[in-house]
């Protein structure tokens, strides 16, 4: 139970884009699209609420939204 916990907690963790990027691709599984650093930013200027006022970003706020949006604009890859 206790690396299960560790998992979500590091889920929460507030981070920069880069780190971000770094640990959605290498979590989503491989038929999923991947994110990249300009889909993130296109994604953050079109849901600024989503950031309430920072930067930061994480796997627990972001990651489905992230998932949802890619699929829905493949292009944006």
């Amino acid at each position: 139970m206790k690396r299960k916990n560790e998992a979500y907690e590091l889920s929460k963790t507030q981070t920069i884009i880069s780190v971000f990027l770094k640990t959605y691709n290498k979590s989503v599984p491989k038929d999923f699209p991947r994110a990249s650093l300009s889909g993130l930013k296109k994604f953050k200027d079109l849901y600024p609420t989503l950031f309430k006022g920072g930067k930061l970003w994480s796997i627990a706020e972001h990651r489905k939204k992230i998932i949802d949006w890619l699929f829905a604009n493949h292009s944006t890859r």
